[in-house]
């Protein structure tokens, strides 16, 4: 299997939400977690740039909201822990 770079970009971001994912699901992570809400939002701006890459503009929509919406978690998150 020859995999080029923009299909490792695509894998790797996909990776990084399925993987916050599972472990929540397995009650590893909770979805309070900082570590959480980052592999998040670091797997959905992977893939939008993977999505600008492939032209895949629906894709690109998608992980934008994704993104922003774990962007405004990471936020509350981090101002959560300074009000403690």
């Amino acid at each position: 299997m020859n995999l080029d770079f923009i299909t490792i970009i695509g894998i790797i971001g996909a990776a990084l939400i399925l993987l916050a994912f599972v472990l929540e699901q397995f009650k590893i992570w909770s979805s309070e977690m900082l570590r959480y809400d980052l592999v998040n939002f670091l797997g959905s701006i992977i893939l939008v740039y993977y999505g600008i890459l492939i032209k895949g503009y629906p894709f690109v929509i998608l992980n934008s909201v994704w993104a922003l919406v774990s962007l405004h978690d990471v936020v509350e998150d981090i101002l959560r822990k300074k009000a403690i």
